[in-house]
């Protein structure tokens, strides 16, 4: 295929033979919206409410049922896979909860006497490994196809967690994270990619909010396995919980082949037959049903239109190949889009949560509260707020915003990090004395992590997809995603010798942090929720989005979307 060109893939032809009566239309705002044959709902917009540029076409969005939970209710298979796939999220999840525990495990504690920068970089290895793991997975996915990649990915956490299971010394336990990194990054990047690709346009948005729960239910299960086990004699104390981290592995592991291929993954390899197929069933239709519902039609030309985009922008930016088109994210029309996604993982990284995550114990014990088991329950409790504050935004991310989000969520953030290490300031020589001083810092720690996870958490992994281009929109989550893993790296390694020299002094610069993102977020970050791919544009300053919209719109052309949408109004009564 030449530099530039666009695979011209054969669409199936859509036989309407079989529905050939009048379809029924209603009003809805600026369009109609159009009854399908299966139960599927078309809204179509005339030219009046369509952009400039595509003025003398038709704008639609189309539905398979209902959203929201009667949604998932009626298409029990695509969000029974969807959920099986988010197993991955559990495995990143698990793996960060359980280290928390292990480090502060008497059996542990005893056998490997380890100072703060050796539990920096057990603890930052897996960051490390997860980094080129989250690299590397698109490559594999692309090449053997989602699921193979899923099963490697699987196969490559199982072989880790073996070596952190069976550690003979603390060697094998930090390659063992590390092997271990590898397939948590590239599950990190796997799981919400075919999830993603599997799920009808009606049920995205719910079917994606699974990986941030199943990621922060992962952490409250492995944080309470260790907890459960902490007493157990012996090397089991931290041996059982470590090994557990097999049992999400192994699932993936054994099942992820029961799952239907990514019909995007079958269209990229041209084999439309088969994508037609796994699409059909994902959407609950019949092998009779898919060449007379005009919406599996319309699917699956968008795909091929997807594709055709991306390799046709590929070819045409003065002629780069993959490699050097990573440098059109640095250009000017870009570099406000890239510099979002790039710090939004930062401040995520630095607000401090992960710290909390992982060297729970160590901070709460350094907040005055004396005893395990108080210091446990406490450091368990920051997984549980963080898991009940994701639900709230789900539901209104898209109502109240992103920006007023960030903003009140980082100003909460700061002020309680800036709280505790006030506290600790006056009050470290003589806790005991203060008993009421450390629970109000307990209470600032649960402050921010409900702060955190109802903004900068589910915001961080929403933003950078939104505000890219669809021509490069792959390739900016990505570095995004980089930016995630390198910062969390970096906050595993330097936590324990920052609270081993200042706890105040951790917590101030946390706090320092969440000011600075607070301030990033007023004056840098556009509001993003509900503005179109144009107006995105207009929010920047540049015409990037208007000319990917542009060749967008000729594809859909060559590819007959737009003969099938008005073929669909014209039959509507």
């Amino acid at each position: 295929m030449a530099t530039g060109d666009y695979l011209p893939l054969a669409r199936h032809a859509y036989d309407d033979s079989a529905s050939s009566l009048t379809l029924s239309s209603r009003r809805v705002g600026d369009g109609y919206a159009t009854k399908t044959p299966h139960g599927g709902t078309l809204t179509v917009y005339s030219s009046s409410s369509a952009t400039e540029e595509s003025a003398s076409t038709y704008t639609y969005s189309y539905a398979y049922g209902p959203t929201g939970l009667a949604g998932l209710f009626r298409n029990r298979y695509a969000a029974g896979c969807a959920i099986f796939a988010s197993v991955g999220g559990v495995s990143f999840g698990y793996d960060q909860g359980v280290i928390a525990n292990v480090l502060v495990m008497k059996d542990f504690v005893s056998r490997w006497p380890v100072g703060p920068w050796e539990k920096g970089i057990m603890t930052a290895v897996l960051e490390l490994g997860a980094l080129f793991g989250a690299l590397l997975a698109g490559v594999f996915a692309d090449k053997y196809s989602r699921r193979r990649s899923i099963f490697l990915a699987s196969l490559v956490f199982c072989v880790g967690s073996g070596f952190q299971a069976g550690a003979q010394s603390l060697n094998h336990l930090i390659l063992g994270r590390a092997i271990g990194g590898l397939g948590v990054g590239a599950l990190s990047m796997l799981s919400p990619l075919y999830m993603a690709e599997i799920s009808s346009p009606e049920l995205r948005g719910s079917l994606m909010a699974l990986e941030q729960l199943a990621i922060v239910s992962g952490v409250v299960f492995g944080f309470w396995a260790g907890f459960l086990t902490r007493n157990v004699p012996g090397s089991a104390s931290w041996r059982i919980p470590l090994a557990l981290q097999f049992l999400p592995g192994i699932s993936l592991c054994l099942g992820c082949f029961l799952l239907p291929p990514s019909p995007r993954f079958l269209v990229l390899k041209g084999r439309l037959d088969e994508a037609m197929q796994s699409l059909s069933k994902l959407r609950l239709r019949t092998a009779a049903d898919a060449p007379h519902d005009p919406l599996l039609q319309l699917e699956l030309l968008e795909m091929q239109v997807d594709i055709a985009l991306e390799t046709r922008c590929l070819g045409t930016n003065g002629g780069e190949g993959s490699a050097n088109s990573w440098r059109r994210l640095f250009r000017r029309e870009y570099i406000d889009r890239t510099s979002i996604g790039i710090m939004i993982m930062f401040f995520q990284q630095w607000s401090g949560i992960n710290a909390l995550l992982y060297y729970g114990p160590t901070l709460v014990t350094s907040i005055g509260l004396e005893g395990d088991l108080v210091t446990l329950l406490v450091s368990g409790g920051i997984g549980i707020v963080q898991f009940l504050a994701v639900i709230p935004a789900i539901f209104y991310l898209d109502r109240i915003g992103r920006k007023p989000l960030l903003r009140g969520g980082s100003a909460l953030m700061s002020l309680s990090h800036i709280v505790i290490a006030v506290l600790i300031h006056h009050y470290e020589g003589n806790w005991p004395a203060h008993s009421s001083a450390a629970w109000l810092a307990v209470i600032c720690i649960y402050t921010f992590t409900a702060a955190y996870g109802v903004s900068f958490g589910p915001i961080g992994w929403v933003l950078p997809s939104e505000v890219f281009p669809l021509s490069v929109r792959s390739k900016g989550v990505s570095l995004a995603t980089a930016s995630n893993w390198v910062n969390n790296f970096l906050i595993g390694l330097v936590t324990p010798p920052m609270i081993q020299s200042s706890a105040g002094a951790t917590f101030f610069l946390f706090g320092t942090a969440c000011f600075a993102a607070h301030f990033w977020s007023t004056y840098f970050v556009p509001e993003t929720a509900g503005i179109s791919l144009e107006e995105m544009d207009a929010v920047f300053g540049t015409t990037a989005g208007k000319e990917d919209r542009r060749l967008k719109v000729e594809l859909e052309q060559d590819f007959g979307i737009h003969d099938l949408v008005r073929g669909l109004v014209d039959r509507s009564d």
